[in-house]
């Protein structure tokens, strides 16, 4: 096991030097893990702490702070994820903002100039561009519209004990806070 761990180590180092040498800056790259297929564009920052894995790809000038997980997605040019997200399966557009702490589960795709805020969930959805959910929400098998702006603690409540059904937000529409939006 130990030396399976130092031939890892010895082939991430590889991968963070390539990375480094094409532009990318890698803060400590003693902490960050980055899976040998990965790619990265010129100009993104990564932070320490963080893990990225599988077939992601990450644009140019974007920045991924410390304690930050993505797996098999694409983040596109331009977008911050802030520190302790979580992020499976996910397309994320140009100028998109994540975080903190929040959780982008399988077939998430948020369109350009999305901002997803604290402890937000989303799963299975698609969120237009220039849409909103700062905090507290969980908005699962969804199609919501451009520039909607969704309230703190908004749950999407997509099971019906049997089957789960999908929740549809016009362009922009304006949630409350403390809203339960029961589908279908």
């Amino acid at each position: 096991r130990a030396e399976l761990a130092a031939v890892s180590r010895i082939v991430r180092d590889a991968k963070t030097a390539a990375l480094m040498a094409s532009g990318v800056t890698v803060e400590d790259p003693a902490t960050t893990f980055i899976d040998r297929h990965v790619e990265i564009g010129a100009d993104t920052i990564i932070h320490p702490g963080v893990s990225i894995q599988g077939t992601t790809v990450i644009g140019q000038g974007c920045e991924i702070h410390s304690g930050v997980r993505i797996l098999d997605s694409r983040i596109n040019d331009g977008v911050t994820i802030l520190d302790d997200c979580l992020i499976t399966d996910a397309v994320l557009g140009n100028g998109v903002r994540v975080g903190p702490f929040a959780h982008l589960r399988q077939s998430t795709t948020l369109a350009d100039g999305v901002k997803i805020g604290n402890f937000v969930e989303i799963k299975k959805s698609t969120v237009g561009e220039g849409t909103k959910a700062m905090h507290l929400s969980y908005l699962g098998d969804a199609m919501i519209g451009a520039k909607v702006n969704i309230g703190a603690g908004t749950i999407f409540c997509n099971y019906d004990g049997f089957f789960k059904h999908k929740t549809e937000i016009g362009a922009g529409a304006f949630i409350g806070s403390n809203t339960s939006l029961v589908a279908p």
